[in-house]
């Protein structure tokens, strides 16, 4: 790129964002001619800018009809809430749909993070879940077997699993570690998102233990890149007393910037973007 094309773009970008945020969802954005013009840049500059939106969620581009404004994204917090692994669902209507239900050994993978032999039978489910009737993530759950006789399948698309572990099998959740990374999805997950294939996604893995510290579940689940985003809050609190100088950082801050050490509370919160 040509010395300056990057702080071009980025003010184009920036000026499309102007004009987002001056319209609803749905609404057209002027044409690349027009907006060419107006901004006085070449199109190969102004399609970089407006293709970085289109693949942020931001904008929508339909083929034949143009570019439009995205619906408005719904916040789902994802930090614990009044009640252990408590997380408010986002807005909008929430269903499952399941797509197999069944008892298999667990392996060696899923036995290794579940603290069982490889031979142990656990309940294995994949559900579909559905915001106001559109695909958003496919789930795949790994409950012992032994935590859940007598599990249905209606109980998982209708009902809370973990309070059914509490009323059902004296079995109280505690705590759970999770892991978030991209990644694209394959050709069958594509298939069941309604996204094209190898677009990106966002992996979620969940281990969920129990008060006496033992595996109760084990779920990995994908959710559709262009409609799902983690967005984090950061305190950074420099009144404190200095804490032991730390060979690592968060994303985002660089290396050094705190250099006594200060540190960081952090919160995150989820985006779900709105009915395409």
């Amino acid at each position: 790129m040509r010395p300056g094309g990057v702080l071009k773009r980025e003010r184009v970008r920036d000026a499309v964002l102007g004009m987002v945020e001056e319209r609803g969802a749905g609404d057209a954005i002027p044409s690349e001619r027009t907006l060419c013009v107006q901004l006085g840049v070449s199109r190969p500059t102004l399609r970089a800018a407006v293709d970085e939106l289109v693949a942020a969620g931001v904008l929508i581009r339909e083929h034949g009809r143009g570019v439009f404004v995205a619906p408005e994204k719904i916040t789902q917090e994802l930090v614990p809430g009044r009640h252990p692994l408590s997380v408010p669902r986002a807005s909008g209507a929430w269903a499952s749909r399941l797509l197999e239900f069944t008892t298999v050994p667990a392996g060696a993978r899923v036995g290794r993070r579940l603290n069982l032999s490889p031979a142990a039978q656990i309940v294995y489910v994949a559900r579909l879940r559905l915001v106001d009737g559109h695909p958003m993530a496919i789930e795949h759950l790994h409950i012992p077997a032994a935590l859940v006789p007598g599990l249905s399948s209606r109980e998982l698309e209708h009902g809370d699993l973990y309070e059914h572990l509490r009323t059902h099998h004296d079995v109280h959740v505690n705590e759970a570690t999770q892991t978030i990374e991209p990644t694209v999805v394959t050709r069958a997950e594509a298939e069941l998102l309604d996204v094209p294939e190898l677009s990106p996604a966002l992996l979620f893995e969940r281990l969920t233990t129990d008060t006496a510290g033992q595996p109760v579940e084990y779920v990995h689940s994908l959710y559709r890149g262009d409609r799902y985003r983690i967005v984090s809050r950061l305190t950074l609190r420099a009144d404190t007393a200095p804490a032991a100088p730390s060979d690592g950082h968060h994303p985002g801050i660089p290396p050094g910037d705190f250099v006594h050490g200060d540190p960081v509370a952090a919160s995150t919160l989820g985006d779900v973007q709105g009915r395409r």
